[in-house]
């Protein structure tokens, strides 16, 4: 074998053979046997075949996705037996490390057979993903194992080769994919989801996972949340009432189960709210992308998605909202249930009553959702570009502390006009009192309680934001295990 030579290599990519005393040494062998060592790893019974719970094990192990294995047998599995043998496995190996190389090759935009963070960067704005130098630098680093800032064939396959990535698209949503979970009673931008994840039904197992997470941290902090609400439409003004002096009123009148009265309705409405908000919000981005010839939607795209999507799914369940206000507000033996809550208000106030504080409520979704976002991403990337170290990922306490900060700045700007909405959702139990628009409602609370008047109740709000977080980011986590969504 002259020095001319060269091999076509297992990866599908042209290198010159090094020649070395023995000779020159072909790729397709050396790469056999690395196979046949991670067979041997796979197969945990010793019987010269890997299921899909070995796999999913094997997996797991190395941090990745368990449902890749699921898509791993389906492709691999030649004899539709339900298990790989050696050959199969071997031959799905081969044909995704060609799929890896033309997507290298697409990264690779000089042809020199390494992967620069600028060609990162480029790589990503060109799919409509906008990155920072910084940002690219993060993403790179995290798969640079020698410290050269730059990453070449084998790192890259080595990287993502039981990853079942199929395009650019799905690794730059890899690299942007953050956790998605409930923390409250409003609602950033969605996040977007692959093709395969849409496929496996990990869209659906994280939604619920998410939906499970907001159910839970909702009911620990009902309480504060029940205290928010009764300080915000407390019907009279002439004496201001503490935290706790409002806590004894709460529990004087109805026991301390009474503090997470409304807390029902109040989790009825995640599961529906967030299939609506996300069923919506794929249906606008498949609009947006189909007027510009597909490809990843750029931020301010999916801001404008996630907002949309968010307002249809407030109209939607808005009636449950006022059902919550009112059953949270209501005195012992008032009404029976939610049914009976709804019929007394359709009988004496009519259907209008269920959309009462709508418009303040819609106004409140942008300025929240907006500075939520921008605080978040903002502490998040000035962390990353001071403190961190060769990962991307910034770790759980700094990931809750950026959210924490994010949330409590969102709602310092819209807390009024949740104030407002909470009042003309109530109005109907302050008996002698106005019924008042939205105007109204601003032009009465600075008359007779100034602008303090329109943060009543934000201390019990502030006291929640933390746990709620913090549970629910623990929940989010323990059910995306149990539901076997995997891990990022």
């Amino acid at each position: 074998m002259g020095d001319n030579r060269e091999w076509l290599c297992l990866g599908w990519t042209q290198t010159r053979c090094q020649e070395k005393e023995e000779g020159c040494v072909d790729p397709e062998t050396d790469r056999g046997s690395t196979y046949a060592e991670l067979f041997k790893q796979l197969d945990l019974n010793y019987d010269g075949r890997v299921d899909i719970n070995e796999l999913r094990i094997g997996l797991a192990a190395r941090g990745l996705q368990w449902d890749d294995a699921e898509e791993i047998v389906r492709q691999g599995d030649s004899n539709q037996d339900g298990v790989l043998d050696f050959e199969e496995f071997s031959g799905y190996l081969r044909a995704h490390e060609k799929k890896l190389s033309l997507i290298f090759h697409n990264l690779d935009r000089n042809n020199d057979g390494h992967i620069d963070v600028k060609e990162i960067q480029q790589s990503l704005q060109g799919l409509g993903v906008e990155v920072s130098m910084e940002q690219a630098t993060r993403i790179l680093q995290s798969m640079d194992r020698d410290g050269t800032m730059s990453i070449d064939w084998n790192q890259w396959r080595d990287n993502f080769l039981f990853n079942h990535f199929q395009n650019l698209e799905e690794i730059a949503h890899f690299w942007k994919h953050s956790h998605m979970f409930n923390i409250g009673e409003h609602h950033t931008v969605p996040d977007e989801f692959s093709e395969r994840e849409h496929r496996s039904g990990t869209v659906w197992r994280q939604l619920m996972a998410g939906a499970s997470a907001g159910a839970v941290s909702r009911t620990v902090t009902a309480p504060l949340d029940r205290l928010k609400v009764f300080l915000q439409v407390r019907c009279t003004t002439s004496k201001r009432v503490s935290l706790w002096a409002g806590s004894k009123v709460i529990i004087q009148e109805g026991g301390v189960f009474s503090l997470w009265r409304g807390n029902g309705i109040n989790v009825l409405k995640i599961a529906p709210e967030t299939a609506i908000k996300f069923m919506v919000y794929e249906q606008i981005k498949c609009r947006i992308r189909s007027s510009r010839e597909g490809g990843a939607l750029r931020v301010q795209e999916r801001f404008v998605a996630g907002s949309l999507a968010g307002v249809s799914a407030q109209t939607l369940i808005y009636p449950m909202e006022v059902l919550k206000t009112r059953l949270t507000l209501r005195r012992t033996g008032q009404y029976r249930g939610i049914a009976d809550c709804a019929g007394q208000i359709l009988r004496k106030e009519g259907v209008l009553a269920f959309y009462r504080g709508y418009l303040p409520n819609m106004l409140g979704i942008i300025p929240y959702a907006g500075i939520d976002l921008a605080v978040y991403e903002t502490l998040k990337n000035a962390w990353l570009q001071r403190y961190s170290k060769g990962s991307a990922d910034p770790g759980v306490l700094v990931l809750l502390g950026c959210g924490t900060v994010s949330s409590t700045s969102g709602q310092l700007a819209s807390y009024p006009l949740a104030l407002v909405r909470t009042r003309m959702q109530a109005q109907a139990t302050c008996e002698g009192q106005p019924r008042l628009s939205m105007l109204g409602q601003f032009k009465h609370i600075m008359f007779h309680e100034g602008v303090p008047g329109l943060y009543r109740g934000l201390a019990p709000n502030f006291l929640k934001v933390i746990p709620a977080v913090s549970i629910s980011y623990v929940v989010y986590e323990h059910m995306k295990k149990i539901l076997g969504v995997g891990f990022n």
